[in-house]
């Protein structure tokens, strides 16, 4: 295969785009959590929990999501170095290490939506629940 310095730098643009995307999902659900810790020191409720735990998980995997995104973007930094000084072999390589880093990131990511949706599974319940008594 023939791999040029662009290549590597198609990456680029959709690592920025992804690691804006979870940063943001990262404050969002840091905020969340913040709220829960207040609503939790009022009211020692079993489903909030339940959310405290789902919300750590899902950190976690953001935090993930995000390491292998960075590590992801500097191997095509890497890879383009090597491509420039010509070291066609370990741009190569770099830059294969960079896409299944993306690949490894992306996982996450859907992994992190699944969970997501358990969180949301909680609260349904819980309003069932409400509903259900009332």
């Amino acid at each position: 295969m023939d791999i040029t310095l662009t290549t590597p730098a198609l990456l680029f643009p959709t690592v920025s785009l992804l690691m804006l995307a979870y940063t943001n999902r990262f404050l969002t659900l840091a905020s969340i959590i913040r709220n829960l810790h207040a609503r939790y020191e009022n009211d020692d409720d079993e489903i909030l929990l339940g959310q405290i735990a789902n919300l750590r998980y899902r950190i976690h995997l953001i935090r993930n999501m995000q390491i292998a995104g960075v590590l992801s973007l500097l191997f095509c930094v890497v890879s383009m170095f090597a491509l420039f000084a010509g070291w066609l072999m370990g741009g190569q390589w770099s830059f294969a290490i960079a896409l299944i880093l993306m690949i490894v990131s992306l996982g996450l990511s859907l992994r992190e939506l699944q969970v997501s949706v358990g969180a949301l599974d909680l609260l349904l319940t819980d309003l069932e629940q409400h509903e259900k008594m009332g």
